[in-house]
């Protein structure tokens, strides 16, 4: 059996696990925030046991790697690098943002989405992705903003993007006052198995367990677009 690509992810309230093997896919999700470290490994369990296959069988892991919860970010990370430490497998990290940005693509063929997940007191982890041949462009990076600051800048001046993440969910008006933004009503949290299929893009690098570490993202003056776009 060629190209088992394992998925974790317990940045967020979902704990999320996705198995892929050729064109086969199993998947195990839950919410419980609290229950992460012990949900993730069952689930690990549960999928390979479906898919009748050993854990040996497993070529790349593919990690959630943030922004999120304090806690649940790290759990996800010392997760997958103690796996990719025992099995001495590459890892590939990926942006819980931009795994919303795939979900709402894989839901909805979104091509223009703000991403946004709730970093509490006001706050939001958010970022803004545009997919372009079939790969998403960062249009405007990942980091940690108080509310009043996307509203000072005007963020949404240009297109017509979507919403989607906790972020929404929580601030919707308060993020977009005028209603530029089209909120998708059922992403809010990103998937293991989007994460699997970002990870699977030809461009996708994987890195060494030693290497991975937990993506935070910090609460910046102004949201600045990034050079070029």
């Amino acid at each position: 059996m060629s190209n088992v690509v394992l998925a974790l992810d317990t940045c967020t309230e979902l704990c999320s696990v996705a198995l892929q093997a050729g064109n086969r896919l199993v998947t195990r999700e839950t919410l419980a925030p609290r229950e992460h470290s012990q949900k993730v490994l069952g689930f690990i369990d549960e999928v390979l046991a479906e898919m009748d296959i050993a854990f040996d069988a497993i070529e790349r892991l593919v990690v959630g790697h943030g922004p999120g919860s304090f806690t649940g970010v790290r759990i996800g990370v010392s997760i997958g690098q103690g796996l990719a430490f025992s099995h001495t497998l590459p890892v590939t990290p990926i942006c819980t943002l931009e795994a919303l940005a795939e979900q709402a693509w894989r839901r909805y063929q979104a091509t223009d989405v703000i991403a946004a997940i709730d970093a509490r007191m006001n706050e939001v982890y958010i970022a803004r992705y545009q997919r372009r041949d079939d790969t998403w462009i960062e249009i405007q990076a990942p980091q940690m903003a108080a509310l009043e600051q996307l509203n000072e800048e005007r963020w949404l001046a240009d297109g017509q993007p979507v919403g989607v993440g906790t972020g929404w969910q929580a601030y919707g008006p308060q993020l977009d006052a005028e209603q530029r933004v089209s909120i998708l009503p059922d992403v809010w949290l990103p998937e293991a198995r989007d994460m699997l299929s970002l990870a699977l893009h030809p461009q996708a690098k994987s890195i060494q367990a030693a290497e991975l570490e937990p993506l935070y993202v910090r609460n910046e003056v102004t949201w600045k677009k990034l050079p070029g776009r």
